[in-house]
């Protein structure tokens, strides 16, 4: 009996949506990646394969004092500077990739936090 375990399923779909989602240097590809402890985003130029700009909840000045990095404030707050450094980089175009989960909780309010930035998906 093979054992299906949470992560290998989170693979597959994200393989299968990679078979259609793919950026470029004028429309990147905004890839989010969570983490039981934090949230990672990337916006990534597949036609080149160069990270045009990141930001994770691991940098201290976007994680509030007294504040847990897993929250949804802290993916907000992600989703917000990697939207800013996208427009400080001349982007304000991107394709949504989730990385194979749902889009609610953590992933939604990355997403949320980059409309807020200025980003159009």
């Amino acid at each position: 009996m093979i054992a299906h375990h949470k992560d290998t399923a989170r693979i597959r779909r994200h393989r299968r949506v990679r078979k259609r989602v793919s950026g470029t240097q004028a429309r990147p590809r905004l890839y989010a990646f969570r983490s039981l402890r934090y949230m990672y985003a990337q916006l990534i130029d597949d036609d080149s394969g160069r990270t045009l700009a990141e930001a994770d909840s691991r940098e201290p000045e976007l994680v509030a004092e007294g504040s847990s990095k897993r929250d949804l404030a802290a993916s907000k707050a992600v989703g917000k500077a990697v939207g800013e450094r996208a427009l400080a980089a001349g982007i304000s175009e991107v394709v949504f990739d989730r990385g194979g989960y749902l889009y609610h909780g953590r992933v939604k309010a990355l997403a949320d936090g980059a409309r807020e930035a200025g980003l159009k998906f």
